[in-house]
């Protein structure tokens, strides 16, 4: 099976595409795309992986779905296209990120793709979604797919940064080795948690103290 994926995760995801859920996967997804409305647009469903190749990852930061409102998925966990308003736990994100760091935003645009661009992997663990129906292509074998991204990050990498916000993430990055890695962990930054622990967990300073302490280039979050 062909999948357009960059070439550094194609490699390390080969065996993936020939399991026997891969290619249920693909085929339920393709019905799906058919049918009805589904986001992101295909273009963009391995886009978070696209954008940052497996040796240049730094931080991981772990989504569930897409967003299934019409024009806001982009295939990069939390982010919208920049002409989009960003939702609540975007907006929440960059208040925490303001905080933590003592300065304004320089960008305050959804387009996070000046993150994934220096490292950060902005992974959901369902690459797809019916419009309107959050939740919708879970269990199809989404979660199996990006578990093995995660594992493959996990064992060949060392000195990764991994951001689990709420108890979806933490349960899927439960087997990540913390002793080769920093994990971090904090309430979702949803407007019905985010003021039970993502504010005020300091994520985005700790992580750059981390990568410069792992001789690494910080993350400009601004």
């Amino acid at each position: 099976m062909e999948v357009k994926i960059e070439s550094s995760w194609k490699e390390k995801l080969r065996g993936e595409f020939e399991q026997a859920y891969f290619t249920d996967l693909t085929t339920f997804v393709k019905k799906e795309y058919q049918e009805g409305a589904v986001y992101p647009q295909p273009k963009n469903i391995f886009r978070a992986f696209d954008l940052c190749p497996f040796d240049k990852v730094k931080v991981v930061i772990l989504g569930q779905d897409p967003y299934h409102g019409k024009g806001q998925a982009n295939g990069l966990a939390f982010a919208v296209d920049e002409k989009e308003v960003a939702p609540p736990s975007l907006k929440n994100i960059f208040k925490e990120i303001q905080s933590d760091l003592g300065q304004p935003l320089v960008h305050t645009d959804g387009d996070l793709s000046r993150w994934a661009k220096q490292g950060v992997l902005l992974l959901n663990a369902t690459l797809t979604v019916r419009a309107r129906t959050a939740g919708s292509h879970q269990e199809r074998g989404w979660e199996l797919f990006t578990d093995a991204a995660i594992r493959a990050l996990s064992e060949e990498r060392t000195g990764l940064v991994f951001m689990l916000w709420g108890n979806y993430a933490k349960a899927k990055g439960a087997h990540i080795d913390r002793s080769k890695h920093l994990v971090l962990e904090a309430p979702h930054p949803s407007p019905f948690s985010a003021a039970s622990g993502f504010f005020g967990c300091k994520h985005f300073s700790k992580a750059n103290e981390y990568l410069i302490a792992h001789n690494e280039t910080p993350i400009d979050w601004l």
